[in-house]
């Protein structure tokens, strides 16, 4: 089977960067893009995906997107409001998961997202966009989900002459799962940002540190992990 050329799209965390490793054997990963709009974890996230690159031996470059800040009053960018906090037993309660959904929503983020990373596919000749979706967040945000992938590939049949397609190889697991993959992997679990704020340590307490605390939990690799989240 014939290597692929790909053009991933890479926040630094665990998803993004176990989808990265996966594709890395077996297809040739062009270049990998990090996205700052003004996030409060940008400079964290830039950080691990630079060193993820580094690691896995890709090309990296950092889109800066200073309007997407601008016009979002999103708790994701904006430090005046706080971001919304969950309990671990919290992760299953719908009406709970959906309102931190909305609260650190980005208006279209990954839509935009995937369409630049689209203009860098047909320039350079790649045939596919890899991004780092799960079935688990897939419940809360619409933009992680399978149909939103469908979707976008249909799109890009007509905004792209060469047919650029859209895959997320994480998308079926739930993170527990992804986890587990990325040990087979040899994931650098040290490398990887999964964390709203861009503190020094992950704040442990955000939706997507619970998350992200939970699978390590089930993948049975807490004690190796702990040292990286503040509480």
């Amino acid at each position: 089977m014939s290597r692929e050329k790909v053009i991933a799209v890479l926040s630094g965390g665990l998803d993004s960067a176990t989808g990265l490793f996966l594709a890395k054997k077996n297809d040739d990963i062009l270049l990998a893009l990090t996205f700052d709009y003004g996030q409060r974890a940008a400079q964290r996230e830039i950080a691990a995906a630079k060193a993820l690159c580094v690691r896995a031996k890709i090309e990296h470059r950092t889109m800066t997107l200073p309007w997407l800040a601008e016009m979002t009053t999103t708790a994701l960018v904006s430090r005046s409001d706080p971001l919304p906090s969950l309990r671990s037993n919290e992760l299953n309660d719908p009406q709970k998961t959906l309102a931190s959904a909305r609260a650190v929503w980005v208006p279209n983020r990954n839509g935009l997202f995937l369409n630049i990373a689209a203009c860098f596919a047909e320039v350079l000749g790649a045939s596919m966009i890899l991004t780092g979706f799960n079935r688990e967040e897939a419940q809360t945000f619409p933009d992680n989900s399978k149909d939103f992938v469908l979707a976008m590939n249909r799109s890009l049949t007509f905004s792209t002459q060469t047919g650029v397609r859209v895959e997320a190889p994480t998308q079926a697991m739930n993170k527990s799962e992804i986890v587990k993959e990325a040990l087979a992997l040899g994931l650098p679990f040290e490398l990887v940002w999964s964390c709203y704020e861009g503190l020094e340590k992950m704040c442990g307490l955000c939706e997507s540190c619970l998350r992200s605390k939970r699978a390590y939990q089930d993948a049975g690799i807490w004690e190796r992990m702990k040292t990286f989240f503040a509480m």
